[in-house]
């Protein structure tokens, strides 16, 4: 989703990459909840840390806690945490699920118009 409003937000400002300690797929509820936001990431992959350019960042964004002690960036790139409470794995039905998808999607949202202002 970050990756998502990254591209849309920045406007080809900035080249955004989303990246992972495992690839686990594009989770179907983020990929819902980003169409009724009107950003489509179906054309997203998932990727593991070792397929993006971390040398050459200027900013690294973790958003789940475990992304905050396990990654290590290289020298001379800053790195944010923003904590995100990650709805995979959201309990309930179906409607309450997306509602988790949906406050996290905003959260991201907001975070990501932030930093835009912030460092753009």
């Amino acid at each position: 989703m970050a990756e998502g409003f990254a591209r849309q937000l920045g406007s080809g400002v900035i080249e955004a990459w989303s990246a992972g300690v495992i690839a686990a797929g594009v989770n179907e509820n983020a990929s819902a909840v980003m169409r009724e936001a009107g950003v489509d990431i179906s054309g997203q992959w998932s990727k593991t840390l070792d397929e993006i350019p971390l040398d050459q960042m200027d900013l690294v964004v973790t958003l789940c806690d475990n992304a905050r002690y396990c990654l290590d960036v290289p020298a001379g790139v800053k790195k944010l945490h923003l904590p995100v409470k990650d709805p995979v794995g959201a309990v309930g039905s179906p409607e309450e699920v997306l509602n988790k998808f949906r406050s996290a999607r905003e959260e991201i949202r907001a975070a990501v118009s932030g930093i835009l202002e912030e460092y753009h």
